[in-house]
């Protein structure tokens, strides 16, 4: 069996046949074994004994993983779930600070940004009044606030648009 296994950022193959593992074209014996009652499991790769402790991540095919007691994140996926993970974040959506958008009918009371601000993740933009209760929107990510499309006094639908944010380009210094 083929995979493809992503270990702190680095991309490698791995094939898998009865006793032996090619990894980047590179062929060694190999043999698991568990040590009864413990999480550790031994695994040998050609004369070399290494502890492993594994414990799967949130997502299908992540692990964390302790080798000799050093921690490793890793992502291991066989070749089509592979192809298709990548293909479908090649034709995913733009991701980044997504704008705040009215949740309900109501009336803005207060607008705390102004465009070409930079907002944190968490940080209140602005304050909806709806059913004699005021509401605080706040930004989803960090950001910068590229349109303001509401104002104090300002009656808004539910779904409308209020702030638009954009990513914040990293400078390299």
């Amino acid at each position: 069996m083929k995979y493809l296994v992503d270990l702190n950022g680095e991309r490698r193959e791995v094939e898998i046949e009865g006793g032996s593992a090619t990894v980047d074209g590179e062929s060694a014996a190999v043999r698991l074994e568990d040590l009864g009652g413990t999480p550790v499991r031994l695994v040998t790769v050609g004369d070399r004994v290494h502890r492993v402790v594994v414990r799967r991540g949130p997502a299908r095919g992540a692990y964390t993983l302790w080798v000799d007691g050093w921690r490793f994140e890793g992502e291991a996926l066989d070749e089509r779930t592979r192809a298709i993970r990548d293909i479908t974040a090649a034709v995913a959506g733009p991701s980044g600070p997504a704008p705040v958008v009215a949740p309900m009918p109501g009336l803005i009371v207060r607008v705390g940004v102004a465009v070409g601000d930079e907002v944190q993740a968490g940080q209140a933009v602005v304050a909806i009044e709806a059913m004699k209760m005021e509401n605080e929107l706040r930004a989803s990510a960090a950001g910068r606030v590229t349109a303001v499309a509401v104002q104090p006094g300002t009656p808004v639908e539910k779904g409308m648009v209020l702030i638009e944010l954009e990513a914040i380009a990293e400078s390299v210094a």
